[in-house]
């Protein structure tokens, strides 16, 4: 299955450049879609003794007057309700002329218990708050707790932000076509969606391919073409070394979660940088990764000269202040081809210390052979490095994280259960498998560590936060209930161990 989502306004140009591609034109496109709707309809709900068809004036009304048709020629009682006539010769209107069924006014809509309501009010292109008897129907829908079977999309849900416009649909089911497109994926939006079907309605991967998209729905076909399979005949050093900073003796935990998520990631070698006044803390708790003090910006130099890790996490416990600036500048400040260091993993502590030292940070990521700067800020964090792009309303969570990644010439992992991942070049990966069990203290320091352990094998930045966001979701999933982030590196295992076998080259 392919990766790419398409916003309302690509889907558009999609659906043109196909009816200008040919044979297809615009009403067998609608005929298509109505028809995967009304088959999953038929799949799903058999027993259904009524189903409400309710249809708006453009052409995802179009495709609901299909269904309609088409549900009524297999012996459904349908009831069709409408809001708006089609515009005249449109794809929609040839559809609603096309369908005997005697119309309803939507603003008399009514329904009985056990009856089914299909959604083809509006698609994903709605822009404006639901309001007349569009909003109408959402109330007596959800008054009546009706399953809903949406087309593309459950009207009063933003395609481009997930946003929820005044008000929508709780969809069961959501039938969408060709591609998902980000509000099917980001929060909230992705609650009222029910499960989605995807379904193939003639629109060829190649027109696709001919806009470029570049949001993807963050899954493994993006990025398992470059997860790290070792050779045969490598050895620890060559599987990559990453580096945790520590913070002090009563803060070296999220450090040693993070270490242990870079060795479970497959990386060879992983070292805590830890204060000399934490070294016997740390000590006591490490066995497989090794410990080195670390104290000055010297110590960082004479590390990089004599160790050569590829890659580093800061900020796990490490404390706010000159202490973390100055480390992580001694870091972006090595040239990647000469020191050998592919990048930095900033998190927590790590972020904080740039809040009113932000242009410092980006100017340093921003060298051209500057080591790869990816940063795991959730909302709190996000906002104290970005604030006037949080506090704008009118951006998505996605666009809101392309705009911080250009800003500050780094991979931004923007953290949620719709984690968006956004790589300043423009390409984003919208995170869909999170789970309720990883809020819980630690997670996030396992998640720094785990994508630096893959940057450390080889990965390239933007695909090893999207491994590493999804690698963690997935753990998190499959573990369930109970899960602290102790259990998160060796619950990574069964994940690991079957991308790898895919990922054999």
């Amino acid at each position: 299955m392919r990766n790419e989502l398409l916003s309302p306004a690509e889907m558009a140009e999609v659906d043109r450049l196909t009816i200008a591609a040919g044979p297809l034109d615009g009403y067998r496109l609608m005929q298509r879609a109505g028809e995967a709707v009304a088959a999953a309809v038929l799949a799903r709900y058999p027993g259904a003794k009524k189903v409400h068809v309710l249809c708006g004036p453009g052409n995802n009304g179009g495709d609901g007057y299909v269904v309609a048709r088409l549900l009524a020629e297999a012996g459904v009682d349908v009831a069709l309700w409408t809001s708006g006539k089609p515009r005249a010769g449109s794809d929609a209107a040839l559809a609603a002329a096309d369908c005997a069924l005697e119309q309803h006014p939507l603003s008399a809509f009514a329904a009985e218990a056990g009856s089914l309501v299909v959604d083809a009010i509006y698609g994903a292109g709605l822009s404006k708050p639901l309001a007349g008897d569009a909003k109408g129907a959402v109330d007596a829908v959800t008054r009546l707790n009706l399953p809903v079977v949406a087309i593309d999309l459950p009207s009063g849900v933003s395609g481009e932000s997930g946003e929820i416009l005044g008000s929508a649909f709780r969809a069961a089911l959501t039938v969408t076509f060709a591609r998902k497109k980000p509000g099917h994926l980001l929060l909230p939006g992705r609650e009222r969606c029910g499960e989605i079907v995807l379904a193939d309605i003639g629109i060829r991967d190649e027109i696709i391919d001919a806009i470029a998209p570049r949001a993807f729905e963050n899954r493994p076909g993006l990025w398992i073409a470059n997860f790290p399979a070792p050779a045969v005949d490598t050895h620890k050093y060559r599987r990559g070394h990453a580096s945790v900073f520590s913070g002090g003796p009563s803060a070296t935990g999220a450090a040693r979660l993070a270490a242990l998520a870079a060795a479970r990631s497959g990386a060879g070698a992983v070292t805590v940088l830890s204060p000399a006044k934490a070294m016997q803390v740390n000590a006591a708790h490490l066995t497989s990764i090794m410990l080195r003090k670390v104290d000055a910006i010297e110590d960082v130099h004479d590390l990089i000269g004599d160790r050569r890790p590829s890659a580093f996490v800061l900020g796990p416990g490490f404390g706010i202040g000159d202490k973390a600036r100055d480390f992580t500048l001694a870091v972006l400040a090595k040239n990647r081809q000469d020191g050998g260091v592919e990048g930095l993993v900033l998190d927590a502590d790590g972020i904080t210390s740039f809040r009113n030292a932000a242009s410092t940070l980006f100017e340093a990521a921003g060298r051209p052979d500057a080591p790869a700067l990816i940063m795991t800020p959730h909302e709190g964090e996000f906002g104290r490095l970005f604030g006037d792009i949080a506090a704008d309303k009118a951006l998505s969570k996605l666009a809101k994280a392309r705009e911080a990644a250009r800003r500050a010439n780094a991979v931004i992992v923007y953290k949620g259960a719709d984690s968006v991942i956004a790589s300043p070049d423009g390409r984003a990966g919208i995170n869909s498998n999170g789970a309720p069990w990883l809020a819980t203290a630690g997670s996030g320091d396992v998640l720094a560590g785990l994508i630096a352990g893959l940057l450390a094998q080889g990965m390239p930045a933007f695909e090893a936060a999207c491994a590493g966001v999804w690698i963690h979701a997935e753990a998190g999933s499959r573990f369930g209930p109970g899960l602290i982030a102790e259990d998160l590196p060796l619950a990574m295992v069964p994940v690991l161990r079957e991308l790898a076998q895919s990922a054999v080259r």
